[in-house]
């Protein structure tokens, strides 16, 4: 019986060189795919598919019942990371509970807006130095819209390093940066500094350059453009990545909006119910890699009503926090609880 034709091609002269070329581009190809198809958990060392998570508590410093309650979200729950608000007037009273209790995840909550009626601050260059900045009253814009209309991008990036260098001259170094607001996101004039600051200070920036998957359709959900950086996060994140830092797979920024039907009248047991649902949820929905929880638990006193309507909200994610149920929805999971200062110290090993 004849051999098959292929095998006078087999003994063609070329045939073997071309075939190992080929092999070698598919091969450089796969590999190329397997990297991109890696998230940012897997290269910063985690084992494949890790669903890693960062608890994150917004707003510290910004008022007592913040502080109050993020400590104990941290000190007695499950959240594991926060950031502070440097220009808001009781970070004092924060960083000396930071110093009390060394080793929590601490970032800055960079601070570009003064949204609230009656509380209220202004930036810490002072009005001279950033006048876009300064709304009528004197305080930093109420609006992100605002601020993007009057100030400039260096402006943003005096008042940021401003207020990493308050937090150092107060002996606090941060273990990362983001935003307020999401104020340096509005534009990639003002993205561009929030980078260029990171990477100048070598401090891990909140930035979801992976799959962000809840992003997304949290913006297709709520009728939103996405922010211009997010239309780039893939090359971004790179940029980020190359420049030392890590960077997040995905962020999971719902849980502001999450109010029972009851609204302010809601009493304590119906706010831990309602979030500890949501966050269970939440937990149980997360793709593998790296996702940054975002929540703004407070513990309100009777007075938090004048500076917020939020109050019942923030409430809700402490009691949420604090539930053992949380907790244990993580263990079930086999979530992995991380931080941004763990992040750093995995990024510096990889190369």
């Amino acid at each position: 019986m004849p051999k098959p034709q292929t095998t006078a091609y087999r003994r063609a002269p070329g045939f073997q060189a071309a075939l190992t070329t080929a092999l070698c581009l598919l091969s450089v190809l796969l590999l190329a795919w397997r990297a991109e198809a890696q998230t940012y958990a897997e290269k910063l060392g985690f084992p494949a598919d890790t669903r890693a998570v960062i608890l994150h508590v917004d707003d510290a410093g910004m008022s007592r019942d913040s502080n109050v309650g993020t400590f104990r979200s941290i000190l007695e729950g499950a959240a594991n990371s926060m950031s502070v608000m440097m220009p808001c007037p009781w970070v004092p009273e924060l960083v000396r509970g930071l110093k009390e209790n060394p080793g929590i995840d601490a970032g800055l909550h960079l601070t570009l807006t003064s949204e609230w009626d009656g509380y209220r601050w202004g930036p810490l260059v002072g009005r001279e130095a950033a006048p876009g900045l300064v709304d009528p009253e004197g305080a930093m814009w109420s609006s992100v819209a605002e601020v993007v209309a009057n100030a400039t991008p260096d402006e943003v990036e005096a008042e940021v390093r401003e207020q990493i260098r308050r937090a150092r001259t107060m002996g606090f170094e941060p273990t990362h940066l983001d935003s307020h607001m999401g104020t340096l996101f509005a534009t990639m004039d003002f993205l561009e500094r929030y980078i260029k600051v990171g990477l100048d200070e070598g401090i891990p920036l909140m930035f979801p350059g992976g799959h962000n998957t809840i992003l997304e359709a949290q913006y297709e959900a709520q009728g939103r453009d996405t922010p211009p950086g997010l239309g780039r996060a893939t090359e971004l994140g790179q940029r980020i990545w190359d420049g030392g830092l890590p960077v997040l797979d995905d962020l999971h920024n719902l849980s502001y909006g999450w109010v029972p039907e009851s609204g302010a009248d809601a009493t304590d047991e119906e706010l831990r119910e309602y979030k500890v649902e949501r966050y269970i949820q939440g937990l149980r929905d997360l793709r593998p890699g790296v996702t940054m929880v975002i929540m703004h638990s407070t513990d309100p006193s009777p007075n938090f009503k004048y500076i917020s309507s939020s109050g019942p909200s923030r409430k809700g994610d402490m009691l949420a926090m604090l539930d053992h149920r949380v907790q244990q929805v993580i263990e079930e999971e086999g979530l992995v609880l991380t931080t941004f200062r763990e992040l750093k110290e995995r990024r510096d090993r990889v190369d």
